[in-house]
């Protein structure tokens, strides 16, 4: 079970603000790919599923978590990764190299390519050149990932009022939601630019209790600005809770910001899910040091 942190600072009236740190569930398999994971395990091992087989960009949480999983667990791990030009270039990038010594094998697409992911004719192909596997979808958003992610929120959880999370392809919060009581208030905060998860939510979630928020998206997917990267140092120096740069970071920020703006009543408690996806650190800030800015303190 994760630990509840509660964040040490005075907020305005009467607020208090915590954070469960799933991010500590495990070293590799972090936080909510965790638990996307946990039924999926379970069903590629009824399945007698020797192989299973995955897709992502160069930095995925989901890439390393699948193959942290396969060496835990004892299945080959078969990455689809987004991007030709990364072939050659696995010693450079921290996620896939570490994907790799846990037995991931890769197949490096065009982007065009990988496009295809979802359609028959490319999963047929991908199965006469790799055999049979359990297959598992970019970001690793299924029914079964979603039952896994219901067991985030507990009955320990009943004295909160706000419950909020990062969003990806929308597997976590769809989690959170149907877990959760009617009385918690669940919000999202998107991590990509656009307000086009709210359908992808609604297939999974059985609750109207949540709504997603997507002002705190700070360019899109995988984009960072100063102001993100001078907050996310600034809390883990006064917290001691590091963050990540795609998807809590912008959580946190964004719950700080609306706490401050008096978006939520006197009197609320909230907590905060931590994902994980702290092992992308390591790679955005050899990005931020080839453009010369400020990088993010581990």
């Amino acid at each position: 079970m994760a630990r509840i942190q509660i964040i040490n600072q005075e907020f305005p009236n009467n607020i208090s603000l915590s954070i469960k740190r799933e991010d500590e569930l495990h070293p590799i398999i972090s936080g909510n790919k965790f638990r996307k994971l946990k039924y999926n395990i379970e069903e590629a091992k009824n399945l007698s599923k020797k192989k299973i087989l995955t897709f992502g960009g160069a930095f995925s949480n989901h890439i390393l978590a699948v193959a942290g999983a396969g060496k835990e667990f004892g299945f080959e791990t078969i990455g689809i990764i987004r991007g030709e030009e990364l072939s050659g270039k696995i010693s450079e990038n921290p996620t896939l190299k570490l994907a790799e010594q846990l037995g991931m094998k890769f197949d490096f697409v065009s982007r065009t390519t990988y496009r295809l992911k979802e359609t028959k004719s490319f999963i047929a192909e991908l199965k006469e050149k790799f055999g049979d596997f359990y297959l598992l979808p970019e970001g690793g958003t299924n029914s079964l990932a979603v039952k896994g992610c219901e067991e985030i929120v507990s009955n320990l959880d009943l004295e909160y009022t706000h419950i909020c999370s990062a969003v990806g392809t929308g597997g976590t919060i769809s989690g959170i939601i149907n877990g959760s009581k009617n009385k918690h208030k669940i919000i999202g905060f998107s991590s990509l630019k656009g307000d086009f998860l709210q359908k992808d939510i609604a297939k999974f979630a059985n609750k109207e209790n949540w709504l997603i928020n997507c002002n705190y998206h700070f360019g899109g997917y995988g984009k960072v600005t100063d102001e993100l990267i001078h907050f996310i140092n600034k809390f883990y120096l006064e917290q001691q809770i590091p963050l990540d740069p795609v998807y809590t970071g912008k959580m946190m920020f964004g719950i700080l910001d609306l706490i401050h703006n008096n978006y939520f009543p006197a009197n609320s408690k909230i907590l905060a899910i931590h994902t994980g996806g702290l092992q992308g650190i390591v790679g955005m800030n050899k990005a931020l040091e080839k453009k010369g800015k400020t990088t993010l303190i581990i």
